[in-house]
Formats: C-alpha cells, sequence, structure tokens
C-alpha cells in the first residue's frame, strides 16, 4: 500500500486490495473483498460493503453507507449522507450531493438494491430512488423515482418500467 495514508482507526476486512495514493480516514469502514483502486479518498464514517469495487479517484465526504455487490466508477463523488443499496452499478463520473441552494446540509440520496446509475448522473439531495430503476446517463434526477421504473433527460423523467 505505498503512498497511502490511512488511519489505524480504520476497519480493513480481509482480502481487502488497496491501491496507490489512497486516503483512508478514522471511522471508514471496508468490507471482506473489495477493491479499492488508486486515488480513492474515504472520508470518516464512510461504511463499503462486502465484495465491492471502487474505482480509481472515487472520492466520499464520509457518513455514507455502501452496500454489499456494489460497483462504483472512477471519477465519481458520493455526498455525505448517502445510502447505496446492495448490487447498485454506479457508471463513471456520478456526481450526489447534500447540500440545499443555501448550502445547508440537508441529507444524501437513499438509493435502492440493485440500481443502475448511468455515466454522468447528477443526484440531487434528499432523493429516494427505488430498488431495481435504471436512471440513464447525463440525467438531472431532483425528484424521487420509484422502484423498477427507467428515467433519463434534464431534468429526469419517468420513461418505462425496467423489465428486469
Amino acid at each position: 500500500m505505498p503512498n497511502n495514508i490511512i488511519s489505524d482507526k480504520a476497519k480493513i476486512g480481509e482480502n481487502v486490495e488497496i491501491g496507490s495514493f489512497c486516503i483512508i480516514d478514522e471511522d471508514v469502514e471496508i468490507g471482506d473483498n473489495t477493491v479499492i483502486k488508486s486515488y480513492v479518498e474515504l472520508r470518516k464514517g464512510t461504511i463499503i460493503g462486502k465484495n465491492c469495487y471502487i474505482d480509481s479517484r472515487v472520492s466520499s465526504s464520509g457518513n455514507c453507507t455502501i452496500g454489499n455487490n456494489v460497483i462504483i466508477r472512477y471519477d465519481s463523488i458520493i455526498a455525505r449522507g448517502i445510502k447505496i443499496g446492495d448490487g447498485t452499478y454506479v457508471c463513471p463520473k456520478v456526481m450526489t450531493n447534500n447540500l440545499n441552494t443555501e448550502h445547508e446540509q440537508i441529507g444524501g440520496a437513499q438509493i435502492g438494491k440493485n440500481v443502475f446509475i448511468g455515466t454522468g448522473c447528477i443526484i440531487q439531495h434528499g432523493i429516494e430512488i427505488g430498488d431495481n430503476t435504471v436512471l440513464g446517463s447525463m440525467s438531472f434526477i431532483n425528484k424521487d423515482v420509484p422502484k423498477d421504473e427507467v428515467w433519463f433527460g434534464n431534468p429526469a423523467k419517468f420513461q418505462k418500467m425496467n423489465s428486469k
């Protein structure tokens, strides 16, 4: 683990691979069999489940929960308070936030299980995304998305039911 800054108060599971130039703060938990690539920043209170893949240049601002079997691709930002359910796939360059227009932290999105989030999506604060949904690339998600639906656009709108 060359050139990493890893707190001795982080809890790192068995068979975890950590790339180079990572910052892992205290009170971070990483589950067994998880891969953390290079230039990843995991701030205090980030919890990552088992069998996850966190690609290069992913940043978590802390106090967020990432379930089991989650893949988060490069250059994605996971804001404070976000919850990502098991089996979710986050494409590259996804951005989440937890601030309102007055820059007050009001809570991150709650993302269900088995969700597919397309490249370049922006997910606003406090949004609930149901299980088995698909969010199309470059979509702006500014309202709740019910389970089993496909949404895309700017702002994102319902397109069809997910036929998973």
